[in-house]
């Protein structure tokens, strides 16, 4: 039986080119994602915080935190989260 994938979201702001870099990753690689808008969203931006969130973009893979983009590293970290690429 295969397990349930983890809820990913997506910490983002317009202005930032490495998030549309990895929102364009996620969706070429058909991953469902949420994504937060931290620059015109004060509950995004609350729940980025929360996280720890330093700079965007932020990925959280159920539990595990991917900061910035780095298609290697960021297919290594969903393969250990459980995401079938």
């Amino acid at each position: 039986m295969k397990s349930r994938a983890p809820r990913i979201t997506l910490y983002s702001s317009p202005a930032c080119h490495h998030c549309r870099q990895l929102k364009q990753w996620l969706q070429q690689h058909q991953i469902r994602f949420q994504e937060m808008d931290v620059q015109r969203n004060a509950r995004a931006f609350k729940e980025f915080q929360r996280q720890g969130g330093r700079a965007v973009p932020l990925l959280m893979v159920g539990g595990r935190k991917i900061q910035g983009f780095d298609p290697k590293r960021l297919a290594a970290q969903l393969r250990k989260a459980g995401v079938d690429l």
